[in-house]
């Protein structure tokens, strides 16, 4: 919907409203295809702080989908990111600094942002959260959460569980201290008429992830479904299912080209989409849209970008979008 609005509002910009509509459009379109704006407002300065760890492909989608709405939108986008909340939060306090137009970040560790996001709203910085943290947003002053609710996406999970008669099955949690991988696990387990254990695992060291797993399937043969909470982590999954011996069927939360495939062949059963892309497009645009027209989102509640069960039947149509790093 931001979008839609988004390219109007910059086809009047550009004086195209005597053309029609659908023209206008098309030439919004293909001016940021072409790597130019489609807009005549000012160069705003809009920053992105995120929890990602290195090298965490899920976060590349985002901020794929973030310059893109920054091209069209005349932005200046800027993106930095530690999975450490202390240096997050650091981060953060660099963008306030800088005197940033618009900031976007997230809130895996509420606690550790709630002083500096105030900052940002203190200093008239227009905040709006993505991805995690969806319960503090309004309390800490953003302007709204765009994201998939965590324990909705959770309950979801735990039916689809029931659905495949799943009765034993492993939550991995590859972050300890990100509330939305607790909320994930708690809705499913919620839902779930089986039976669902938490393992907790060190998220930066993914041959350790691999063992972990791999031992707590060797030593329990009846866990017949395992849930990983981040795409990078299914891979591993599936190699310790292997290396285990195990029939359990490998699940997980966020699609990439990679999981993508593994659906397509059935190494995995199904994944949970919450449209990376569009959380990292639509906070830029909805900022954009902020600074030009005061317009908000949400109505005082989270935006949501899913979740969608994406299964085999749904893999192939999909992989053209994983493939060019948007879904």
């Amino acid at each position: 919907m931001g979008a839609v609005l988004a390219a109007v509002l910059g086809a009047s910009l550009v004086g195209c409203s005597s053309t029609g509509g659908k023209r206008a459009e098309e030439r919004a379109v293909r001016a940021a295809a072409e790597g130019r704006s489609a807009v005549t407002t000012p160069r705003w300065t809009f920053a992105m702080v995120t929890h990602s760890g290195d090298g965490d492909t899920f976060w590349d989608i985002v901020q794929s989908g973030a310059k893109q709405a920054a091209v069209k939108d005349n932005i200046k986008f800027l993106y930095s990111h530690n999975d450490e909340a202390q240096q997050q939060a650091q981060l953060v306090q660099a963008a306030i600094d800088q005197k940033v137009d618009g900031l976007i970040v997230t809130l895996a560790k509420p606690d550790a942002m709630k002083d500096v996001v105030a900052k940002a709203t203190k200093a008239g910085i227009p905040v709006i959260t993505v991805n995690s943290g969806s319960a503090e947003s309004k309390q800490f002053g953003a302007l709204t959460h765009i994201g998939q609710d965590e324990s909705i996406a959770g309950e979801a999970v735990g039916d689809e569980l029931n659905a495949r008669g799943r009765k034993k099955a492993l939550c991995i949690l590859h972050e300890q201290g990100n509330v939305g991988h607790e909320q994930r696990c708690a809705g499913a387990k919620k839902t779930f008429d089986g039976q669902m254990q938490n393992l907790y695992v060190e998220g930066t060291n993914m041959p350790d992830v691999q063992a972990s797993i791999e031992a707590k399937l060797q030593a329990d043969k009846g866990i017949d479904a395992v849930v990983t909470l981040g795409a990078p982590f299914a891979d591993a999954a599936v190699k310790a299912k292997k290396t285990a011996g195990s029939k359990a069927e490998i699940d997980t939360f966020d699609l990439n080209a990679k999981v993508a495939d593994a659906l397509q062949d059935k190494s995995l059963g199904f994944a949970v989409d919450q449209q990376p892309y569009l959380q990292g497009y639509e906070a830029v645009d909805l900022l954009w849209l902020y600074r030009y027209n005061g317009n908000v989102l949400g109505g005082g509640r989270p935006v949501l970008t899913g979740p969608q069960i994406i299964t085999s039947k749904d893999a192939a149509e999909l992989a053209q979008y994983t493939k060019r790093g948007t879904r």
